[in-house]
C-alpha cells in the first residue's frame, strides 16, 4: 500500500492540473488563443528557464553522465526502429509518418520534468535525458513527416536546412547549454537574477501542464480507432516493456531510472499533432494518439512507478 501510495502521490497531481486545463477551457477561462500563446511562453520561456536554474545550481561535472546520455539516445533510436517496423502494417502509407512519430516522442521535457520534480523535488536527471533524446526526437520525425506526406517524392534541401536550425534553435536545448555552460564555469547567480529565474521557473509546471490539457480536442480520441489504439499500446506499454528493463539490467537506478521510464512511457507530446499538420498531413491519427494516451498514461505511469517502487529500484 505504501508504494501505490507513493506512485498516486507523483502521478495524480499531474494529471489533475491537465484536467483543471481542460476544466478552464470548458468554462471559457481559456479560449484558443490565449492556450496557444500559454504554450508558446512555457516553451519558449519557463521551462528553458526552469532547465537553466536545475543545471546553473549543480556541479556539471558531478552530474554530467555519459553512459545515461548515450542510453537514452540508443533507446530512442531503437524506439523509432521498432515502431517504422510496425508501421509496415498498416495498409494506408499516408498514416505510417504519423504512426511513428506517435509511438516515439513523448512529453519528455513538460510532463517528464513534473513527473521527477514530484519524486525528487528537482529535475534530477530530465535535462540529461531531453540532451540524449529530444534532439533526435525532432530531427526524426521532420524527416519521417516528409518522407511519408501524401504526394511527396523527395526531400528538399530546405526540409533539412530549416530540420537543423530548429534543433540548434530550440529553447529547451538552449536552456540547457545555458545551464551547463553556466555551472562548468562556476559562477554564482547575484541574488535578484536568483529569485528572478526561481519565480519564472515555479511557473512552467503548472501552467504548462493546465496549457496541454486544454489545448486538443479529446473528441478525436474515437477517430482512426485501430491504427490510434496500436500506437498507444506501443508508446505506453511495448516501448516501456521492451527497454525499461534494459535499464535496469545496466544498472540504472532511482533518478536515472524515474527519468527514463518517463521517456519511454509518457503521454505522447501534443507538439506531434502541431508538426504533422505543419508538414502536409491530416493529424486525425495523431490527436487520437495523442488523447488516448494522455488518458491512458495516468494509470500506466502509475503501473510502471509502483512496479520499479515495489522491487526497491528507486
Amino acid at each position: 500500500m505504501e508504494n501505490l501510495i507513493f506512485s498516486l502521490n507523483a502521478t495524480l497531481p499531474i494529471f489533475i492540473l491537465m484536467l483543471l486545463g481542460v476544466f478552464f477551457r470548458k468554462v471559457g477561462l481559456m479560449d484558443g488563443r490565449f492556450v496557444n500563446q500559454m504554450n508558446q511562453f512555457v516553451f519558449k520561456a519557463a521551462l528553458p528557464v526552469l532547465l537553466f536554474e536545475d543545471l546553473a545550481g549543480s556541479d556539471f561535472f558531478h552530474v554530467w553522465d555519459t553512459r545515461f546520455v548515450l542510453f537514452c539516445f540508443g533507446a530512442t533510436l531503437a524506439e523509432i526502429l521498432l515502431a517504422g517496423c510496425v508501421s509496415l502494417l498498416l495498409k494506408d502509407k499516408n498514416l505510417r509518418g504519423e504512426f511513428i512519430q506517435s509511438c516515439y516522442r513523448s512529453s519528455a521535457a513538460l510532463l517528464g520534468i513534473a513527473f521527477i520534480k514530484n519524486i525528487y523535488g528537482n529535475a534530477g536527471m530530465a535535462p540529461l535525458m531531453i540532451i540524449g533524446s529530444v534532439p533526435l526526437y525532432n530531427t526524426i520525425a521532420v524527416l519521417i513527416l516528409s518522407f511519408t506526406r501524401p504526394g511527396q517524392k523527395n526531400l528538399s534541401k530546405g526540409v533539412l536546412k530549416d530540420t537543423l536550425k530548429g534543433v540548434c534553435t530550440n529553447p529547451i536545448i538552449l536552456g540547457i547549454l545555458a545551464g551547463m555552460i553556466w555551472s562548468v564555469m562556476g559562477l554564482k547567480q547575484p541574488a535578484i537574477m536568483e529569485k528572478t529565474v526561481a519565480s519564472l521557473s515555479a511557473v512552467a509546471t503548472p501552467l504548462g501542464l493546465m496549457a496541454m490539457g486544454a489545448s486538443f480536442d479529446w473528441k478525436k480520441a474515437g477517430e482512426a480507432v485501430r491504427p490510434a489504439l496500436l500506437a498507444t499500446a506501443m508508446k505506453l506499454l511495448v516501448m516501456t516493456g521492451a527497454f525499461l528493463p534494459a535499464a535496469i539490467w545496466l544498472g540504472f537506478r532511482n533518478e536515472q531510472l524515474v527519468a527514463i521510464l518517463v521517456m519511454l512511457g509518457s503521454a505522447t507530446t501534443v507538439s506531434c499533432f502541431v508538426m504533422a499538420r505543419n508538414m502536409g498531413h491530416e493529424g486525425v491519427l495523431t490527436s487520437s494518439v495523442v488523447a488516448l494516451t494522455t488518458c491512458a498514461s495516468a494509470f500506466t505511469l502509475t503501473f510502471w512507478l509502483y512496479l520499479i517502487k515495489s522491487l526497491s529500484l528507486i
